[in-house]
């Protein structure tokens, strides 16, 4: 089977899409995804990807496809488009929402292809939100909120939000892990949060590298004795954040040539 080249393919269960395929998917809610960055027809952290797909189907369908299928999948929309693209696999249940049906059944899977991203350049500065992603540790499609608080710090001067718990602790951003610096070590905000793809990567480079690392909770007061912060996701192992509300953080230039670092030791492998 071959897919027409020169575009940027979107595929369900290995097959070219129709339209009448995507109007069920306008409104469905119940699926979870993964989002990677291809580069000379390569990826990083597939290892990373294919965990979560497999994890979060497991959570939400009771079941979970093959990684060969996924990975069959996969390897068909990077060789029918561009050698760099952003891709993004979404699994989904072909008997919908709002139905028992759903429960057990096989997911279906999407591969969706786009133009290339690096992530903004930066620095950002990031309002504060009370709120809490339900579950937080799935990356699944229902996330209205996360548009909303975005608009609602634009409206307020910033360029993202931030989020804190019930708990007064900051986790995340709306669609960023946070990673902070206190002039000794790389710190990860504990909270109930996301795992991103690119935060394992990092992690995992940075033990590599003899980098220390800790998880801790941090609020806003803690900020002050911060050297450092950023936000990461598929697209960027690190953007500079230099405010988190009313609190100013300096550009941390060392941080982001750290988390470069580490993300370029991560090695791109052919899927």
């Amino acid at each position: 089977m071959s897919v027409q080249t020169n575009v940027y393919p979107t595929l369900i269960n290995a097959k070219p899409v129709h339209n009448a395929d995507l109007v069920p998917l306008a409104f469905s809610g119940f699926a979870h995804f993964t989002a990677m960055q291809i580069r000379d027809q390569k990826v990083k952290g597939m290892d990373l990807h294919l965990t979560r797909l497999r994890k979060a189907s497991v959570s939400l369908f009771g079941t979970a496809l093959p990684d060969e299928k996924i990975l069959d999948s996969i390897r068909l929309a990077i060789g029918g488009g561009q050698g760099n693209m952003s891709l993004t696999v979404t699994v989904f249940s072909p008997e919908g929402e709002f139905s028992a049906n759903s429960m057990g059944a096989e997911p279906a899977i999407m591969v969706r292809t786009a133009p290339p991203s690096d992530g903004p350049a930066g620095p950002v500065r990031l309002g504060v939100v009370e709120h809490e992603r339900h579950l937080a540790a799935i990356k699944h499609v229902g996330e209205g909120a996360k548009t909303y608080y975005l608009h609602r710090a634009i409206e307020q001067g910033f360029d993202d939000a931030a989020f804190v718990d019930r708990h007064e602790r900051l986790g995340e951003a709306t669609i960023w892990n946070l990673v902070f610096w206190d002039g000794d070590s790389v710190v990860w905000p504990r909270a109930d949060i996301l795992t991103g793809t690119m935060m394992g990567m990092v992690q995992r480079q940075l033990t590599r590298l003899g980098v220390p690392q800790q998880h801790r909770e941090i609020r806003l007061g803690d900020l002050a004795g911060i050297s450092g912060a950023a936000i990461m996701n598929s697209w960027t192992p690190g953007v500079a954040v230099t405010a988190i509300g009313q609190n100013k953080i300096l550009e941390a230039t060392w941080l982001m040539n750290l988390l470069r670092q580490a993300y370029d030791a991560e090695p791109a492998l052919a899927v």
